[in-house]
């Protein structure tokens, strides 16, 4: 029995350092899986934050395609809006277009018809131009009054005449007569050169209504004394040129007025 003690205690304080070194190695296994679980959590927690961030990223990306797309139909509807303004535009420019070569049409036609009517008179008395799109017909002081006078003589009314039959098949052109004088101040029945030019350009004007019947609604009749010369007044062949009344015809243009106020 004495002899059984001692492997007894030996049994004991073997079994005992056994237990203490699983003990130590428990102890030790915990403590890293602790460490294991709180580094786990902080990559959990990293990787949270990450995932927020890019959440956050993400809502931002959609709100700026969002603002992109509602960009991109705003520029859409300039756009469309611009290519609409310049169809209008085109088309009222091929509108415009067509209304000048009309008129130019009809400015050559009235013309070619004024020259016929009075090609039986004399060149350096008469002519017939065209300028900006209108027809202007010259007539010297030879041709139509006597120097100083308002009276027109029978060679004048008879190309008032020729002129009033083309007028009136043609009654849609506006007429402007305009008296032009020299810079010889006048004496005698007319007041200055502004009274004799208008006076002339009148006498005109009450011929072509009276005689002719054309609509009176259609002319205007001004004077221009001596301030629109075509020559110098400093000589006698200028100042003869300078004497002369200019009837100018003028198609009517309502329509290109209208289309420009649009």
């Amino acid at each position: 029995m004495k002899k059984l003690l001692p492997l007894a205690a030996v049994i004991f304080l073997f079994s005992s350092c056994v237990a203490k070194k699983y003990l130590t190695q428990s102890q030790m296994e915990t403590t890293a899986l602790r460490q294991d679980s709180t580094m786990m959590a902080n990559k959990i927690a990293t990787l949270e934050s990450n995932i927020a961030a890019l959440q956050g990223n993400i809502t931002t990306l959609d709100n700026q395609i969002k603002q992109l797309g509602q960009q991109s139909v705003e520029q859409q509807n300039q756009l469309s809006q611009g290519k609409e303004t310049l169809e209008q535009q085109k088309q009222r420019l091929q509108q415009l277009q067509a209304l000048l070569a009309q008129q130019k049409e009809q400015s050559d036609q009235l013309k070619n018809k004024m020259t016929e009517a009075l090609k039986g008179f004399n060149s350096n008395d008469l002519s017939v131009y065209q300028k900006n799109g209108k027809v202007y017909v010259r007539l010297s002081e030879n041709l139509l009054f006597p120097s100083g006078s308002a009276v027109v003589n029978p060679k004048g009314v008879d190309a008032l005449s020729k002129l009033a039959s083309v007028l009136n098949l043609n009654t849609d052109v506006a007429v402007n007569i305009e008296g032009h004088t020299d810079s010889i101040p006048i004496r005698g029945t007319f007041k200055d050169n502004w009274d004799l030019g208008t006076a002339r350009a009148n006498a005109i004007v009450r011929i072509l209504v009276n005689n002719y019947k054309v609509d009176p609604l259609r002319v205007i009749a001004s004077g221009h004394s001596f301030y629109d010369p075509i020559e110098s007044n400093s000589t006698p062949e200028g100042r003869s040129k300078n004497r002369r009344t200019e009837i100018i015809l003028s198609p009517k243009l309502d329509e290109m007025y209208k289309l420009l106020e649009q």
